[in-house]
């Protein structure tokens, strides 16, 4: 019964390990007995894959599992974005989605998403009720029954798709702008959706990474620092304005300028949120997570928007997107959300909009960077995963909450916070966090403040005090 569980975002596993046919198919009965119970009654259910090994198959199973419960299923024809199933999902009033996808994980990974008939994560409550139905499917408590193959249609993701998005932005002033953008999805299923859209549209782009990879270069398939020096150098051997990256199921961004400066998530979160707030002076409040930037703060008291901050998990913020007028939802790892589109995270809706801002402003992403650090300070980032021992990870943790710790290096320890892992503020310089991770050995260390190099002293001091906490 330890065997599978859910996470923040589904079920992942190793493939032929934990993540096998018969898993796929267990956690499918349970996805489908909550179905039946608590979503619309004769709603179809659609089942989309990414690119890695056997995603394909493993849909495919997926598909007869919840057809073997008298669900009406559409299967995806071809690989496709996270995000894309979640709008087809609230586009076709579906009662949810299967998304066969690890996203980011090394390639050894697999996994499965469920999106909720809104078109986004499933919430916290609804993973609750797929878990009880899971213990009772790992139980023994519901025998298989055979696939009915005459409820399994086809799905095309692909046009609907790019439909929706080919509204979202101002073609004309992208025209006008005559940027030039190279598009890195990492071997992942958004390969050839933005570029089609870019070429469609008249903006010049090109594509790297963008065959079927199921090894993903050897790399894991998530757009941060060491995983895009590819993207970076082939921006600096070729004219391009700016490069995009996505994660392997698309729904994460990360950016880099044309000298190769990374754009973080946190830099990009602020952007969008300056343009859509400041710019084009759309209504609606801001949700974050707890580890990510206070620019977000400083952006929202300046154009009078509340910032609403949840725990870690897209699925929070998504809850919160259900719940009021959310203008921009956004997370550390570079899940992003509009309330333009829809209540989930979307790298190629979020490159789009970069796009937009660069030609409404006439800016590089870097000088934006530099536009608001000059108008709200200068915020830089780190994180840091360190392997610890269970034991480790508790005396730390207890080391840092007791209220002992009375500064860090030069900086006096001012506040503290736990919402979602422990948050401690350094004067007016910043703040260092620490987190640890509920499915690994792992304690991660967050920390943002006035220089980069500051950041970096902070995080590798608060690293020794894990390691030797006195």
């Amino acid at each position: 019964m330890t065997q599978i569980k859910f996470g923040t975002d589904g079920w992942r596993g190793v493939i032929a390990d934990d993540f096998t046919y018969e898993n796929v198919r267990t956690v499918t009965r349970a996805i489908a007995r909550y179905v039946v119970r608590a979503e619309k009654p004769g709603a179809e259910v659609l089942v989309g894959f990414d690119t890695r090994f056997e995603s394909e198959k493993f849909a495919r199973v997926a598909a007869e599992t919840l057809s073997a419960a008298g669900i009406r299923v559409s299967l995806a024809t071809e690989a496709c974005p996270t995000p894309a199933l979640s709008l087809l999902v609230r586009m076709r009033e579906a009662a949810g989605g299967i998304q066969i996808t690890a996203s980011h994980n090394p390639f050894r990974w697999n996994g499965m998403k469920f999106k909720a008939s809104y078109g986004s994560s499933a919430s916290p409550a609804i993973v609750a009720q797929m878990e009880a139905e899971l213990v009772t499917v790992m139980r023994g408590g519901v025998p298989p029954l055979p696939a009915r193959k005459d409820l399994i249609g086809s799905l095309d993701v692909r046009t609907p798709y790019l439909e929706t998005l080919a509204g979202l932005v101002d073609w004309e002033r992208l025209r006008a702008a005559k940027f030039r953008f190279l598009i890195d999805p990492m071997y992942g299923a958004g390969r050839g959706l933005l570029r089609d859209l870019f070429r469609r549209n008249g903006i010049e782009c090109d594509e790297i990474r963008g065959t079927r990879d199921p090894l993903f270069g050897g790399v894991n398939p998530e757009p941060i620092e060491p995983h895009v020096e590819a993207l970076r150098q082939a921006l600096r051997g070729g004219k391009y304005d700016a490069g995009f990256a996505f994660d392997g199921d698309a729904d994460r961004i990360g950016a880099m300028d044309p000298n190769g400066t990374f754009i973080t998530p946190h830099q990009i979160f602020s952007i969008l949120l300056w343009h859509l707030a400041g710019t084009r002076k759309v209504s609606g409040d801001v949700a974050k997570t707890f580890s990510t930037t206070k620019m977000i703060d400083k952006i929202a008291a300046r154009f009078g928007r509340k910032v609403w901050e949840t725990p870690i998990g897209f699925k929070y913020i998504c809850d919160r997107m259900l719940e009021g007028d959310i203008l921009l939802g956004g997370e550390e790892s570079g899940g992003i959300g509009t309330k333009l589109y829809l209540p989930e995270r979307d790298a190629t809706v979020n490159a789009l909009l970069l796009a937009e801002v660069m030609a409404w402003h006439g800016k590089r992403l870097g000088e934006l960077v530099a536009l608001l650090h000059h108008e709200f300070g200068e915020h830089h980032y780190g994180r840091v995963d360190i392997e610890v021992t269970d034991g480790q990870k508790k005396k730390a943790l207890s080391y840092f909450a007791n209220g002992k710790l009375t500064k860090v290096l030069d900086w006096p320890v001012t506040n503290r916070e736990n919402l979602d892992g422990l948050k401690i503020y350094l004067g007016d310089i910043g703040w260092v966090m620490l987190r640890a991770s509920g499915t690994e050995n792992m304690l991660r260390i967050y920390s943002e403040t006035t220089r980069a190099d500051t950041t970096r002293r902070v995080l590798n001091r608060v690293t020794e005090l894990v390691r030797n906490p006195h």
